[in-house]
């Protein structure tokens, strides 16, 4: 690179070896801290000297070789070109000082003598041309040839000879008096050598990288490498090459040239790298095993030189390869006697934690404790992973059984926020545990929690059974943790719950887990579990609200996660799936990165089952992926029914049934059917199936569902509707009055004045009534869905009602029904259903066939319509429900369509038939 800010000092060299060419002897000391340019002002002193006709002595100091008498003096002679006879005489000199004189022997007369002889020989040469003895690093010179330096200064005043020394000031030199001595002479000038100013990083810059670049980087350049030659080059090649700052760039040019550098200097920038930005000045001066006076100079120095910045690391490539340096039996040497000497004067928890982290040992019970400590704050602050590196780390190196199984029970906890399925490897030593009495009551009670999530009832409900073999009967009003995790049970694991449980009640005071305004989560979640059993959500939505309201608070809590999504299921089984989604978008809102993985998990999900009610199919669609996307479906356990149930339902009115068809291969969790999560489950699939003709299948998955709600007494709110979706797969199979019969029977429940329920149940009443009474079964439904915002159920109510308008003779009426049916449909994006109301009469607005050519011409409009549905998959009996005529009316427009298009059997029906008809797919 080139010489910016360097002028005077060029200057200056040029007139000092004109004077010495002129026969006036001259000293030039370049000094100054760090490498910031002294060696590049000496090599162009060579240059000029070159040109000028000198004859140049060149030696270098390096610190290895203080050692070695005389050093420096044999490169200076060894490196000149003498004639024969002065070359055996400085031979015989310095093997005559190979013996006599030592590295830091005080010079005597023969060590004296010697100096002078070496002297005259280099002395000799200024008398055929002038001379130019380069010395670069000189602070590295051993002792005797310094003492030969000052020997030979002292002698040059009147020849023509020049002296150039380079001079770090920031070294400690073995020769306190060597400047004081060089300082003394008066033909000896001193140039400071300091770091480039931001006009000098913009000139260097430029030169490499051309002015447009110049402008844009000088400044972070500048900041970077405070104006420090060394590391400005260093940047300039980095990002020549990649863009950026390298560690073999950068990074190596800061800690090699540390390395060379001054020991106490290198000590403290070890030091420095190992404990960070928080370090105090005693701390750096214990750990450096030297004095806080001279951790000051040091960081004095190595700030003014442009490698520190006020004593920080400019960069952290330059603190990473000052670690890197070192091996790892000394690194880790240096963070254990950190943490050991953060303890001791009481620094912060996490400080300490994170040296023992990075030596990956623990040695003694204060080192896992800190590490304990560190990982409760840890957890607070949203910092999952430091949490688990300490926990781990204490779990490993904790001798106390009890305390090792409560890091273990912790260590659990802080994986399962992230990710249950790596958090599943703890159960079984967890469960031993419990076994043998080391976990106490609320680890066991979250631990139930956890077997039920990764499917291992056996495991769990062994658990639950000492719980209960060792709880006291609560008194009347009483609320214990037991009691808390028997109500969340009957919502999510009847199976396992206890009968005849007390009702619950808010308000208590706090027993476990975090509180807050509502409570504590543990509690408030059984409130919730047990009022959503009783089918009473309206009661408690407020509590709801409130627990949503402390959800980034309790965000790292045990039953954080689980407290948030039963809130949810209570204001979208309470009929406000609008404040459901609206929770939902505020808690992504405000600070999404910090929740844990799994609270997003279930925050989506819940989202897409709430969009669901709404009949916001691609809001649901979304979320229901974004679900798996956080949460991979191994991680979801049993409660995989709870997004999967969207993601099917979601994927089939919106038409997407590849992704219907992919989801149902995949294996379930046989536990996940026996939880509230496979009636959702269950009652999804059997839509799919009545989506895609296979209304047997469906009719037993909706029955499945009623059979379990039944049995665990959970016929309410908040679990799906499973009788209208029997009742519709009994109308497909052409049996009107068994849907009927579960149609009134739904109508029948206690919740049927909810207005979701309630409208799906009318809707399919009507299906099942005269045509005369349909109309009104469906206006009713129609103002119920409009009443709870479904977009969905709305346009299928619609569509009936305009084929009951048509069947009734109003076509006008019809038609205009018919066209809002389409536009809902289109709305809410439900691609079957408007294939569907496509097929629809010409007359209602259907898509009119094309007459003159395909492979129907010559068909009917009707006979066109039930070809379309039959090659689709459809039975006689649902093309005779869709189209409002009886299956014999089906069969006999089958059977003049076999003998026009000249076929014998439906599966010779032209797939074509479909897409001429625009009903290609399959429809819900």
């Amino acid at each position: 690179m080139g010489l910016a800010e360097r002028h005077q000092h060029i200057q200056l060299l040029h007139r000092l070896t004109s004077d010495a060419a002129s026969g006036r002897g001259r000293v030039a000391v370049l000094h100054g801290t760090g490498p910031n340019g002294k060696t590049e002002l000496l090599d162009h002193a060579i240059v000029r000297a070159e040109e000028l006709g000198f004859q140049v002595l060149r030696a270098v100091g390096a610190r290895p070789e203080r050692a070695l008498p005389l050093g420096i003096v044999a490169q200076l002679v060894h490196g000149a070109t003498l004639p024969g006879h002065l070359r055996r005489e400085a031979d015989t000199w310095l093997e005559e000082a190979a013996v006599t004189v030592t590295a830091d022997s005080v010079p005597g007369t023969a060590t004296v003598r010697i100096f002078d002889r070496l002297c005259r020989v280099m002395l000799e040469l200024a008398g055929r041309a002038p001379v130019l003895i380069a010395v670069d690093d000189v602070h590295h010179a051993d002792t005797a040839s310094l003492h030969c330096l000052l020997h030979l200064i002292r002698r040059i005043g009147p020849l023509p000879v020049c002296v150039v020394l380079t001079d770090d000031s920031s070294s400690s030199t073995e020769l306190p008096l060597f400047r004081g001595e060089l300082q003394r002479q008066p033909y000896v000038s001193r140039l400071a050598v300091e770091p480039l100013g931001p006009a000098g990083v913009r000139e260097l810059v430029a030169e490499c990288l051309g002015a447009a670049r110049a402008d844009a980087l000088a400044a972070d350049f500048h900041r970077l490498t405070g104006g420090n030659t060394l590391l400005l080059s260093s940047l300039v090649e980095d990002f020549t090459a990649t863009g950026g700052i390298r560690p073999q760039g950068y990074g190596a040019a800061f800690a090699g040239h540390l390395e060379r550098g001054d020991r106490v200097c290198l000590a403290v920038v070890r030091a420095l790298a190992v404990l960070g930005p928080e370090r105090t000045t005693a701390e750096l001066a214990e750990l450096a095993e030297v004095s806080e006076a001279e951790v000051g100079t040091a960081l004095g120095t190595l700030s003014g030189s442009g490698l520190l910045a006020d004593g920080h690391f400019r960069a952290p490539a330059a603190r990473l390869a000052v670690l890197e340096a070192l091996s790892r039996t000394e690194r880790d040497r240096l963070h254990l006697a950190a943490a050991r000497l953060l303890h001791q004067r009481g620094a912060p928890v996490p400080r300490v934690a994170a040296h023992l982290v990075e030596t990956q040992s623990a040695p003694g019970d204060w080192a896992v404790q800190a590490l304990r400590e560190a990982a409760e704050r840890a957890l607070v602050t949203d910092q999952r992973g430091t949490a688990v590196a300490c926990l781990e780390l204490a779990y490993r190196c904790c001798s106390e059984e009890t305390a090792r199984t409560a890091v273990l029970a912790r260590l659990l906890h802080a994986e399962w926020l992230d990710s249950p399925s790596r958090a599943a490897r703890h159960l079984s030593g967890l469960g031993a545990a419990a076994a043998s009495g080391r976990l106490d009551r609320s680890e066991r009670v979250t631990l139930v929690h956890r077997l039920l999530w990764h499917g291992r009832g056996e495991e769990a409900a062994r658990v639950l059974h000492r719980l209960r073999a060792t709880a006291r009967a609560p008194q009347p009003g009483q609320r214990t943790d037991l009691l808390d995790l028997e109500h969340w049970l009957a919502w999510n694991h009847p199976e396992l719950a206890m009968e005849n449980r007390p009702q619950a009640t808010a308000g208590t005071a706090p027993f476990l887990g975090v509180p807050s305004r509502s409570g504590p989560l543990p509690h408030v979640t059984g409130v919730l579990s047990d009022a959503l059993t009783r089918g009473r959500p309206d009661r408690v939505t407020d509590l709801a609200e409130q627990i949503l309201g402390d959800v980034p608070r309790a965000r790292a809590s045990e039953w954080g996660a689980e407290a948030a999504l039963t809130a949810l299921t209570v204001l979208t089984a309470a009929d406000r799936p609008t404040d459901t989604l609206a929770w939902c978008e505020r808690l992504v809102a405000e600070d999404v990165h910090l929740l844990p993985v799994t609270t997003r998990a279930f925050l989506a999900a819940a989202r897409a089952e709430a969009a669901l009610r709404l009949g916001e199919l691609g809001t649901a669609l979304e979320q229901a992926r974004l679900a798996f996307v956080l949460l991979p479906a191994k991680s979801w356990g049993t409660a995989v029914g709870l997004p999967l149930g969207s993601l099917l339902l979601a994927a089939a009115r919106t038409g997407e049934f590849e992704e219907v068809s992919r989801q149902l291969t995949q294996s379930v969790p046989d536990a996940m059917l026996e939880s509230r999560y496979g009636v959702t489950y269950l009652y999804a699939r059997g839509h799919c199936r009545l989506a895609t003709g296979h209304s047997h299948a469906a009719l037993a998955d909706f029955m499945a569902c009623g059979e379990r709600m039944r049995a665990w007494g959970l016929d309410v709110p908040g679990l799906p509707a499973w009788r209208t979706g029997a009742a519709e797969a009994w109308l497909r199979l052409g049996n009107t009055d068994q849907a009927k019969k579960l149609a009134y029977e739904q109508l029948g429940r206690p919740d049927a004045a909810r207005p979701h329920t309630r409208g799906l149940a009318l809707r399919m009443m009507a299906a099942a009534s005269p045509v005369k009474r349909m109309p009104q079964l469906l206006t009713e439904a129609l103002d119920l869905f409009e009443e709870c915002g479904d977009q969905y159920e709305q346009a299928r109510v619609l569509a009936d009602l305009s084929r009951a308008q048509y069947e009734a003779g109003d076509s006008r009426r019809a038609r205009m029904l018919f066209r809002r049916a389409r536009h809902m449909a289109r709305l809410c994006g439900a691609e079957p259903l408007c294939e569907e109301l496509l097929s629809a009469p010409e007359e209602l607005g259907g898509e009119p066939p094309t007459r003159e050519c395909g492979l129907g011409a010559g068909l009917t409009d009707a006979e066109r319509r039930v070809a379309a549905l039959a090659v689709r998959g459809y039975t006689n009996r649902e093309i005779a429900l869709k189209l409002y005529v009886t299956p014999s009316t089906v069969e006999q427009h089958l059977t003049r369509t076999y003998r026009k298009l000249g076929i014998k059997r439906r599966k010779d029906l032209p797939a074509g038939l479909g897409v001429e008809t625009g009903a290609s797919g399959s429809a819900a």
